[in-house]
């Protein structure tokens, strides 16, 4: 039996096609696309991974485009000549007749995708799960709109919000069914951020354990870390940044076209992103138990009264294995309203 795809399921399709491309397109946006015949018939899909655009390898992956044919796209189809051609001049040369996005592109280089389609006779759609798209997205969108990649703190904590107890334990707090989980978030991220201090404690590794391709580790701090700390194998790819000077890293990765910076480390280091302002999403792991003493998640925040609080808004929770995974995002009333 044929399966004939919705308009919603076609573009549901599509923003989990970009979800592959996680940590593995910058300084480019995580973009799919799908293509259905003109009855709703799946005919090809593709993503972005860093060379050709999505829309390219959905059209390469047909065996055929039929007359009718529609392209869903979670981003406005770019309109510039970068490292590849424009997917404007790709989606008209393979005769599709409609084109729908999600989400339009902010960024004033590649803009005006939708107005070149249009003007080639082609109709065009905008809009259509544009919210779900542009959270995937996010990690880009928030480089766009703040010149700097989106920061994210990862923590692992008790119930009542420890991180080790009393003596400096901390090995392991949560399950191996959510490290693991930690590990597959590092491979979707462009870099993982730790201090120096954490490196001293702990000497972590810091890669995906083979479960996606390993991030730019970036240490930071003025204190001398040991040339055999595991941190400086050759798994992977290491940034020293002797500076406390936020900037330092902000304009290293900005360089590098960064979109997403994972933070792995304690609190001391963690709340000081925070208390910058730096810290645009929380992801949360917590373990059902208690320490009752022992270190806090977050370190002092010189917050007197509760109109000083730092708002996020919960944008998701799971449950893996025994833990509570949360995922906070920094309030709209804070970050604008869109991300």
């Amino acid at each position: 039996m044929i399966q004939v795809l919705s308009a919603e399921a076609a573009m549901a399709r599509a923003i989990e096609c970009a979800r592959l491309g996680l940590g593995l397109t910058c300084p480019n946006p995580i973009v799919g696309a799908l293509i259905i015949s003109a009855t709703g018939e799946f005919i090809s899909e593709g993503f972005h991974q860093g060379s050709d655009h999505a829309e390219v390898v959905a059209i390469n992956a047909a065996k055929e485009i039929p007359s009718g044919s529609v392209i869903y796209v979670t981003l406005e189809p770019c309109n510039h000549q970068g490292k590849t051609p424009p997917c404007t001049r790709a989606i008209i040369d393979a005769g599709i007749a409609k084109v729908v996005y999600a989400a339009s592109d902010p960024n004033p280089i590649a803009a005006g995708g939708a107005e070149n389609l249009r003007n080639s006779g082609i109709e065009v759609i905008a809009g259509l799960l544009e919210s779900e798209a542009a959270f995937e997205n996010r990690a880009w969108l928030t480089r766009i709109a703040k010149d700097r990649p989106r920061i994210t703190w990862k923590i692992a904590s008790t119930m009542d919000g420890k991180v080790a107890t009393r003596d400096g334990s901390s090995k392991w707090i949560t399950s191996e069914l959510a490290r693991a989980d930690v590990a597959a978030l590092r491979s979707q991220a462009d870099a993982i951020l730790t201090s120096t201090t954490t490196v001293l404690a702990d000497n972590p590794l810091l890669t995906s354990k083979g479960l996606g391709k390993n991030p730019v580790r970036i240490v930071m701090g003025e204190t001398e870390i040991a040339p055999r700390s595991q941190i400086l194998n050759s798994d992977a790819e290491t940034v020293v940044i002797k500076s406390h000077n936020f900037q330092d890293l902000i304009s290293m990765s900005n360089e590098r076209g960064f979109n997403q910076i994972l933070v792995e480390s304690g609190p001391t280091f963690g709340t000081a992103l925070l208390s910058a302002d730096l810290v645009d999403e929380i992801i949360l792991f917590q373990a059902p138990t208690f320490f009752g003493s022992g270190t806090p998640s977050i370190s002092d925040l010189g917050i007197n009264s509760i109109s000083q609080r730092l708002d996020f808004d919960i944008a998701d929770v799971a449950v893996i294995g025994a833990d509570l995974k949360i995922t906070l995002v920094k309030s709209e009333t804070n970050n604008g309203g869109r991300y």
